[in-house]
């Protein structure tokens, strides 16, 4: 069985709850532990640290067998900079790195985009 969430949301900080609920409701669905729910979480709330802007940002979630792949984005030069820098304790990049199993940088349609992936028991 395969699940697939997109969601698209201002980038404010204000609206990352909402990234919450959803990552949340499919976590229950797919009885995910609260281990790996909350490290979802704060790969998600690391990655969208990095874009306080006006525009929206897009989610993509897919959960298949044991396995939960998520897109975010766009990400402009200086939204991607920020994934590296560590201006608060951590580097974003190293945050997501240290929750998941994966974490890359593509290119699409002129802006960066971040693909992560975390292993879940089946």
């Amino acid at each position: 069985m395969t699940d697939e969430i997109r969601l698209t949301l201002p980038a404010q900080e204000d609206f990352r709850h909402v990234a919450h609920l959803v990552v949340g409701g499919l976590g229950a669905r797919r009885d995910l532990t609260f281990e790996d729910l909350e490290d979802l979480q704060v790969a998600f709330d690391a990655l969208l640290a990095c874009r306080e802007d006006d525009d929206d940002i897009e989610m993509t979630l897919c959960v298949e067998n044991n396995e939960v792949r998520a897109t975010v984005g766009p990400f402009d030069a200086a939204a991607l900079a920020k994934l590296d820098e560590a201006s608060t304790g951590l580097a974003p990049r190293r945050i997501v790195e240290t929750v998941c199993d994966s974490v890359s940088v593509r290119e699409r349609n002129g802006a960066s985009w971040i693909d992560v992936t975390k292993q879940v028991p089946a």
